[in-house]
C-alpha cells in the first residue's frame, strides 16, 4: 500500500458530514449523505493503475429535500479501464427494481474520473441527457456526479441534467442534523 494511498484511506475513515446543494433558483436542496461520501472515497482513482468506478444513486424525497443516501457500484460485471466506465445495464434495472421496493428512487449516476477537480467530458453529459430523454419518470432531470481523486467538495462535479442541460450545483454548506430534517 503506497503511502499516498494509506493517508488518504485514513482520512476517509474522520467523521464526515452530508454535503448540500441548492437545485438551481428552487426552495430544494440536494444533500447527499456521509455514507455516499465514504462509497466515493473508496473508488476515488488515487493511483496509476486505479480505473474508472461508477453507479447509480438513489434518494428519499422529503419536503424540500431530496436525500442521496444509497448507492450501487462499482459492479464485476461493469466495464472498466482508466479512462471510461460502462455499467452493466441489466444489473442496474435489478438495483433500480429493489431499492424502489425499499422506498428509494433512482435519481442519477455518479463515476470517477482520474483528476483533482473533474470535469465532465461530452460523452458524459450526453449520455445522462440521453437518459433523462428516455427513462419514464417524474422528475426534471437526473443528478450526475463526478469523483475526483482531490479532496472534497470540490472533487466533485455534482450536476442537474435534463434532456438538454447540463447545471452544476455547488455546495452552499455541511449539513447539520441539528440545524435541520435529518435526511
Amino acid at each position: 500500500m503506497g503511502k499516498r494511498f494509506a493517508l488518504r484511506y485514513l482520512w476517509s475513515l474522520r467523521a464526515r458530514k452530508p454535503l448540500v446543494f441548492q437545485i438551481g433558483q428552487s426552495a430544494q436542496r440536494l444533500i447527499i449523505s456521509a455514507s455516499v461520501l465514504n462509497h466515493f472515497t473508496k473508488h476515488q482513482q488515487l493511483d496509476n493503475g486505479s480505473l474508472e468506478a461508477g453507479g447509480q444513486l438513489f434518494a428519499r424525497f422529503l419536503d424540500e429535500y431530496v436525500t442521496i443516501s444509497k448507492v450501487t457500484g462499482p459492479r464485476a460485471a461493469d466495464h472498466r479501464s482508466r479512462y471510461s466506465y460502462v455499467p452493466n445495464r441489466g444489473e442496474e434495472q435489478r438495483e433500480i427494481n429493489d431499492m424502489h421496493r425499499r422506498g428509494f428512487h433512482f435519481v442519477g449516476d455518479w463515476h470517477t474520473h482520474p483528476e483533482p477537480i473533474p470535469t465532465p467530458s461530452p460523452s458524459d453529459i450526453s449520455t445522462i441527457n440521453q437518459a433523462v430523454a428516455k427513462s419514464q419518470h417524474h422528475l426534471l432531470g437526473f443528478i450526475m456526479v463526478v469523483v475526483g481523486n482531490g479532496s472534497f467538495p470540490s472533487s466533485l462535479h455534482v450536476s442537474l441534467n435534463t434532456a438538454t442541460s447540463h447545471l452544476q450545483l455547488l455546495p452552499t454548506r455541511y449539513y447539520s442534523f441539528a440545524a435541520g430534517n435529518g435526511g
